[in-house]
């Protein structure tokens, strides 16, 4: 169960969830648009978007402490940092867009689509 937040958004069940829905898609807790990697198999246990892929797409972040929060899981990096995954898929920023609500990313090279619920 969804509950309410601000302005229209909806945090997923604990203020410790990674994203938010916003507008029909996930945006991190800034705003930014999160997005996922067609090239990333769901489930995996590792991510596809590694060095200058990972520059252009930062990896949503997850702290040491982190733990699974509904459909949001942690993986581990190769480089041994953590990264939030929603339903199987890493999760990412974009690093053109330039303010919250920017969705640049969205489409890129016909691999990069916008995280949704």
């Amino acid at each position: 169960m969804l509950a309410a937040g601000v302005a229209g958004c909806a945090w997923f069940g604990s203020a410790d969830a990674p994203a938010q829905v916003e507008h029909g898609r996930l945006v991190d807790a800034a705003g930014f648009s999160l997005y996922t990697f067609d090239r990333d198999e769901a489930w995996s246990t590792a991510s596809r978007c590694t060095g200058e892929c990972a520059a252009r797409f930062p990896p949503l972040r997850a702290g040491a402490a982190a733990k699974r929060i509904r459909d949001f899981r942690v993986l581990t990096r190769p480089d041994g940092t953590r990264q939030w995954t929603f339903k199987g898929l890493p999760l990412y920023r974009f690093a053109g867009d330039g303010r919250p609500g920017d969705t640049v990313g969205d489409g890129d090279g016909n691999l990069w689509r916008l995280a949704r619920p």
